[in-house]
Protein backbone atom coordinates (compact mmCIF):
# COMPACT_ATOMS: atom_id res chain seq x y z
CA UNK A 1 0.00 0.00 0.00
CA UNK A 2 1.20 3.22 -0.91
CA UNK A 3 2.39 6.08 1.80
CA UNK A 4 -0.83 8.32 0.49
CA UNK A 5 -3.56 5.97 0.90
CA UNK A 6 -2.24 5.87 5.29
CA UNK A 7 -1.89 9.84 5.00
CA UNK A 8 -5.40 10.37 3.23
CA UNK A 9 -6.79 7.73 6.36
CA UNK A 10 -5.00 9.50 9.15
CA UNK A 11 -5.75 13.01 7.94
CA UNK A 12 -9.95 11.87 7.86
CA UNK A 13 -9.78 9.92 11.04
CA UNK A 14 -8.23 12.99 12.87
CA UNK A 15 -10.72 15.06 10.92
CA UNK A 16 -13.20 12.61 12.15
CA UNK A 17 -11.84 13.00 16.06
CA UNK A 18 -12.01 16.73 15.72
CA UNK A 19 -15.80 17.17 14.51
CA UNK A 20 -16.73 14.54 16.99
CA UNK A 21 -15.13 16.29 19.69
CA UNK A 22 -16.18 20.06 18.66
CA UNK A 23 -19.82 19.05 18.15
CA UNK A 24 -20.07 17.21 21.38
CA UNK A 25 -18.55 19.82 23.58
CA UNK A 26 -21.63 22.26 21.56
CA UNK A 27 -24.04 19.87 22.96
CA UNK A 28 -25.02 18.88 19.27
CA UNK A 29 -25.96 15.09 20.37
CA UNK A 30 -27.17 16.08 23.55
CA UNK A 31 -30.46 17.25 21.92
CA UNK A 32 -32.43 14.85 23.05
CA UNK A 33 -35.89 16.19 21.22
CA UNK A 34 -34.57 15.23 17.74
CA UNK A 35 -35.78 12.20 16.08
CA UNK A 36 -33.88 10.00 15.10
CA UNK A 37 -31.53 10.83 17.90
CA UNK A 38 -28.50 12.53 17.09
CA UNK A 39 -26.20 10.15 18.19
CA UNK A 40 -27.03 7.90 15.20
CA UNK A 41 -24.95 10.99 13.24
CA UNK A 42 -21.78 9.70 14.78
CA UNK A 43 -22.22 6.09 14.51
CA UNK A 44 -23.44 5.47 10.38
CA UNK A 45 -21.19 8.18 7.90
CA UNK A 46 -18.35 5.69 8.90
CA UNK A 47 -20.31 2.87 7.89
CA UNK A 48 -20.97 4.20 5.03
CA UNK A 49 -17.54 5.17 4.29
CA UNK A 50 -16.38 1.89 5.05
CA UNK A 51 -19.01 -0.33 3.09
CA UNK A 52 -17.86 2.09 -0.28
CA UNK A 53 -14.11 1.75 0.92
CA UNK A 54 -14.34 -2.16 1.38
CA UNK A 55 -15.77 -2.69 -2.27
CA UNK A 56 -13.61 -0.03 -3.91
CA UNK A 57 -10.09 -0.65 -5.78
CA UNK A 58 -8.24 0.51 -3.13
CA UNK A 59 -10.26 -1.13 -0.51
CA UNK A 60 -9.84 -4.54 -2.16
CA UNK A 61 -5.59 -3.70 -2.43
CA UNK A 62 -5.24 -3.32 1.49
CA UNK A 63 -7.95 -6.17 1.77
CA UNK A 64 -4.76 -8.02 0.31
CA UNK A 65 -2.60 -6.58 1.64
CA UNK A 66 -3.28 -7.32 5.56
CA UNK A 67 -2.54 -10.43 6.89
CA UNK A 68 -6.10 -12.07 7.77
CA UNK A 69 -5.51 -13.04 11.50
CA UNK A 70 -4.70 -9.11 12.66
CA UNK A 71 -8.66 -7.67 11.39
CA UNK A 72 -9.16 -10.36 13.93
CA UNK A 73 -6.98 -9.82 16.88
CA UNK A 74 -7.41 -5.88 16.83
CA UNK A 75 -11.10 -6.76 17.99
CA UNK A 76 -9.26 -7.95 21.46
CA UNK A 77 -9.85 -3.99 22.59
CA UNK A 78 -13.35 -4.68 23.30
CA UNK A 79 -11.81 -6.39 26.37
CA UNK A 80 -10.65 -2.84 27.93
CA UNK A 81 -13.90 -1.05 26.29
CA UNK A 82 -15.60 -3.73 28.41
CA UNK A 83 -13.92 -3.06 31.16
CA UNK A 84 -14.46 0.80 30.77
CA UNK A 85 -18.18 0.19 30.45
CA UNK A 86 -18.43 -1.46 33.83
CA UNK A 87 -16.85 1.08 35.86
CA UNK A 88 -18.55 3.25 34.80
CA UNK A 89 -21.74 1.60 35.72
CA UNK A 90 -19.61 0.48 39.08
CA UNK A 91 -19.83 4.68 39.06
CA UNK A 92 -23.13 5.10 38.89
CA UNK A 93 -22.67 6.79 35.19
CA UNK A 94 -24.38 4.10 33.24
CA UNK A 95 -27.18 2.34 33.11
CA UNK A 96 -26.06 -1.70 34.63
CA UNK A 97 -27.90 -2.82 31.04
CA UNK A 98 -24.51 -1.22 29.02
CA UNK A 99 -22.23 -3.64 30.87
CA UNK A 100 -21.42 -7.46 31.24
CA UNK A 101 -23.49 -7.61 34.57
CA UNK A 102 -26.68 -6.79 32.67
CA UNK A 103 -26.89 -7.25 29.12
CA UNK A 104 -23.76 -6.73 27.46
CA UNK A 105 -22.09 -9.83 26.20
CA UNK A 106 -19.72 -7.86 23.76
CA UNK A 107 -16.54 -8.90 26.12
CA UNK A 108 -17.21 -12.50 24.35
CA UNK A 109 -15.65 -10.60 21.33
CA UNK A 110 -12.65 -9.32 22.95
CA UNK A 111 -12.00 -12.62 24.72
CA UNK A 112 -12.27 -14.86 21.71
CA UNK A 113 -9.98 -12.73 19.50
CA UNK A 114 -6.69 -13.81 19.97
CA UNK A 115 -7.73 -17.85 19.54
CA UNK A 116 -10.04 -17.12 16.85
CA UNK A 117 -6.75 -15.34 14.82
CA UNK A 118 -4.59 -17.89 15.66
CA UNK A 119 -6.04 -21.02 15.23
CA UNK A 120 -8.18 -19.88 12.18
CA UNK A 121 -4.74 -18.61 10.20
CA UNK A 122 -2.02 -18.64 11.88
CA UNK A 123 -1.91 -22.51 13.23
CA UNK A 124 -4.19 -22.98 10.78
CA UNK A 125 -6.19 -26.14 12.88
CA UNK A 126 -9.66 -24.46 12.56
CA UNK A 127 -11.74 -24.01 9.27
CA UNK A 128 -11.66 -19.82 7.69
CA UNK A 129 -15.39 -20.23 8.36
CA UNK A 130 -14.90 -20.18 12.16
CA UNK A 131 -13.68 -16.90 11.73
CA UNK A 132 -16.30 -15.65 9.32
CA UNK A 133 -18.71 -17.25 12.04
CA UNK A 134 -17.08 -15.28 14.44
CA UNK A 135 -17.32 -12.29 13.04
CA UNK A 136 -21.10 -12.06 12.49
CA UNK A 137 -21.64 -13.03 15.97
CA UNK A 138 -19.36 -9.85 17.06
CA UNK A 139 -21.70 -8.01 14.87
CA UNK A 140 -25.01 -9.12 16.33
CA UNK A 141 -23.13 -8.38 20.19
CA UNK A 142 -22.28 -4.52 18.81
CA UNK A 143 -25.83 -4.20 17.49
CA UNK A 144 -26.92 -5.77 20.62
CA UNK A 145 -25.48 -2.93 22.96
CA UNK A 146 -25.79 -0.12 20.78
CA UNK A 147 -29.31 -1.05 20.49
CA UNK A 148 -29.45 -1.38 24.43
CA UNK A 149 -27.50 2.48 24.80
CA UNK A 150 -30.05 4.16 22.22
CA UNK A 151 -32.53 2.14 24.13
CA UNK A 152 -31.66 3.66 27.39
CA UNK A 153 -31.06 7.60 26.24
CA UNK A 154 -33.71 10.12 27.42
CA UNK A 155 -35.50 10.41 24.01
CA UNK A 156 -39.32 9.33 22.81
CA UNK A 157 -37.75 5.65 21.93
CA UNK A 158 -36.20 5.41 25.29
CA UNK A 159 -37.46 1.62 26.29
CA UNK A 160 -35.07 0.98 29.48
CA UNK A 161 -36.20 3.25 32.20
CA UNK A 162 -33.45 1.92 34.85
CA UNK A 163 -31.27 5.07 36.08
CA UNK A 164 -29.18 6.64 34.80
CA UNK A 165 -29.62 6.69 31.62
CA UNK A 166 -26.67 6.29 28.82
CA UNK A 167 -26.59 10.16 28.21
CA UNK A 168 -23.05 10.56 29.10
CA UNK A 169 -21.80 8.93 25.86
CA UNK A 170 -23.43 12.33 23.50
CA UNK A 171 -20.90 14.33 26.55
CA UNK A 172 -16.86 14.81 25.57
CA UNK A 173 -14.89 12.55 25.84
CA UNK A 174 -17.49 9.38 25.99
CA UNK A 175 -18.36 10.21 22.41
CA UNK A 176 -15.66 8.42 21.08
CA UNK A 177 -17.26 5.51 22.40
CA UNK A 178 -19.74 5.50 19.92
CA UNK A 179 -18.46 8.03 17.48
CA UNK A 180 -14.94 6.02 17.34
CA UNK A 181 -14.31 2.70 19.00
CA UNK A 182 -18.02 1.53 17.32
CA UNK A 183 -17.47 2.12 14.16
CA UNK A 184 -13.89 0.56 14.44
CA UNK A 185 -15.02 -2.39 15.83
CA UNK A 186 -17.76 -2.93 12.83
CA UNK A 187 -15.15 -1.70 9.99
CA UNK A 188 -12.51 -4.65 11.40
CA UNK A 189 -15.40 -7.09 11.39
CA UNK A 190 -16.66 -5.67 8.39
CA UNK A 191 -13.18 -6.21 6.66
CA UNK A 192 -12.72 -9.81 7.89
CA UNK A 193 -16.00 -10.79 6.31
CA UNK A 194 -14.73 -9.34 3.08
CA UNK A 195 -11.78 -10.11 2.84
CA UNK A 196 -13.09 -14.05 3.54
CA UNK A 197 -15.26 -13.66 0.52
CA UNK A 198 -12.50 -12.43 -1.77
CA UNK A 199 -9.96 -15.10 -0.47
CA UNK A 200 -12.90 -17.34 -1.30
CA UNK A 201 -13.95 -16.21 -4.69
CA UNK A 202 -10.14 -16.40 -5.87
CA UNK A 203 -10.22 -20.22 -4.24
CA UNK A 204 -12.77 -21.10 -6.40
CA UNK A 205 -11.29 -18.93 -10.05
CA UNK A 206 -8.30 -21.52 -9.55
CA UNK A 207 -10.30 -24.68 -8.79
CA UNK A 208 -11.94 -24.13 -11.87
CA UNK A 209 -8.92 -23.19 -13.85
CA UNK A 210 -7.45 -26.36 -12.54
CA UNK A 211 -10.57 -28.10 -13.45
CA UNK A 212 -10.76 -26.60 -16.93
CA UNK A 213 -6.84 -27.41 -18.11
CA UNK A 214 -6.16 -30.13 -16.09
CA UNK A 215 -3.06 -28.80 -14.26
Amino acid sequence: MSRSFFLKATVLMAAWILLLGVLSIRGFFANFSALPPRLVLALLPPLVLVLIFSRSHAGKAFLQYVQPQWLIYLQSFRILVEIGLWLLVRNGSLPVNMSFEGRNFDVLTGLLAVPIGYYCFVKKAWPPVVAMLYNIAGLVLLTNIVTISTLSMPTALRVFHNTPDSSLLTRFPFIYLPGLLVPLAYTLHIFSLRQWGMFRRSARQKDITITLTGR
